[in-house]
């Protein structure tokens, strides 16, 4: 009895696995793709996939894909980075042609996807680059951690794409009237998740030193006004950064940001007739920029520095209209 249950079941545990194992089969596209219907060019199209959205295999027939994809306009939040269920977009699933997908055991599948990547990155700088071409680029890096998780270029993959994000977020930040709100609490933030994700999936990364680089813009004021309240809490972030930081590769940046800072409340000190607070300020600044420098001599921000250090010790103002 219980060698022809086992005999009967048989067929249906091999038919049930191998529907798992295809479901389980989780690609992207490098190309954009049309979805049909039924696996023939000539049959109803129901919309177009982009670069960079995850594909899951359902079934296949010769060279079609049934295929589940998410659909939506070009702009549309990843799934990643979605906040509610209604900004997810559409998924469908059609035939596509299987050409110029990616899948989990697509040999070199983490570095094709990382240059379709820096492909489209490089489209979206351009002039006249193709529409869209961030936010697949965005897309096509998320994919490289969401497949292929311990590549040697996940780390930097998630956080390139949660780079991307944060640069459209930023722009449309700073589009809105709170952008010049003084105090940094009066405006919306930008979304920290996706940094805040690269840091937890790979601490002590210079990836995760990098995003935790970007979250000090969630800190700082829209418009100083005038204040010394603004430059002196902005100083104080970068230089506790670069404390905990040191060998970030945004370490120079942030002394460059701090000792800037210092020297604007030189100025400003002075119209709040703070004297003595001018002058340590001086002081700080000139430290910092000096630190900038022997530090870290090969990079840009070093050379920044010794400009804004010249510009100090010579007395010239740096914050302000005042012309000597």
């Amino acid at each position: 009895m219980k060698a022809s249950i086992k005999i009967l079941l048989l067929p249906v545990l091999i038919v049930l696995g191998n529907s798992l194992l295809l479901a389980a089969d989780r690609g992207t596209l490098v190309r954009e793709a049309v979805i049909y219907i039924a696996p023939d060019t000539t049959s109803n199209k129901l919309g177009q996939v982009e670069r960079g959205r995850e594909l899951i295999l359902l079934d296949k027939s010769r060279n079609w894909l049934h295929v589940e994809a998410l659909l939506g306009p070009t702009n549309a939040p990843d799934p990643a980075f979605v906040l509610d269920d209604e900004d997810e977009g559409k998924t469908i699933s059609g035939w596509i042609l299987d050409t110029g997908i990616v899948w989990a055991s697509t040999p070199n599948g983490d570095r094709i996807l990382f240059g379709a990547a820096v492909d489209s990155e490089d489209e979206a700088s351009r002039r006249r680059g193709r529409r869209g071409a961030a936010q697949d680029a965005l897309r096509l890096y998320r994919r490289i951690y969401d497949i292929f998780p311990t590549a040697p270029q996940a780390g930097e993959a998630l956080y390139r794409a949660a780079d991307i994000q944060w640069q459209i977020d930023k722009s449309d930040m700073q589009s809105r009237p709170s952008a010049r709100e003084k105090e940094s609490y009066l405006r919306e933030g930008i979304d920290e998740r996706s940094m805040k994700q690269v840091m937890k999936k790979f601490p002590d990364s210079k990836w995760a030193q990098l995003a935790a680089f970007h979250l000090i813009d969630n800190k700082l004021c829209g418009d100083w006004q005038g204040s010394s309240k603004c430059p002196e809490k902005e100083a104080d972030l970068y230089e506790k950064y670069v404390k905990e930081h040191p060998e970030s590769p945004a370490a120079p940046e942030a002394l460059y940001d701090a000792a800037s800072r210092r020297a604007a409340l030189i100025e400003i000190y002075k119209t709040e007739e703070q004297p003595k607070k001018s002058d340590q300020s001086k002081n700080l600044a000139i430290s910092l920029a000096q630190q900038l420098i022997s530090k870290y001599p090969q990079s840009d921000w070093s050379s920044r520095g010794q400009t804004l250090l010249f510009l100090i010790q010579g007395g010239v103002p740096t914050y302000g209209n005042a012309i000597q």
